[in-house]
């Protein structure tokens, strides 16, 4: 089984926010996840991002794959760095 950490949207029409979520790579985009690590709101001025620091180093480190929206989000909090360089030693 594929996994992916990726965007889930929720909200109302032209009113979205996003989970950022642990799923099946197989699952829809707003289908079945595993585990929901933060959340993105691009409404708010500057844009809101949570992530739950541990939990998203977990996923990646047994191997989860972030989109590409996701893991510039990654890289805006920060949480990216610390995995690539926790990798290299």
């Amino acid at each position: 089984m594929a996994v992916r950490i990726r965007l889930a949207r929720f909200g109302r029409k032209k009113q979205p926010f996003y989970r950022l979520v642990v799923a099946d790579s197989r699952a829809p985009r707003d289908g079945a996840f595993i585990e929901q690590i933060g959340s993105y709101d691009p409404m708010k001025e500057p844009a809101a991002l949570k992530v739950q620091e541990e939990r998203a180093l977990y996923w990646l480190g047994v191997g989860a794959l972030p989109s590409d929206t996701a893991r510039a989000i990654l890289k805006k909090t920060g949480v990216w760095d610390k995995f690539t360089s926790g990798k290299k030693q």
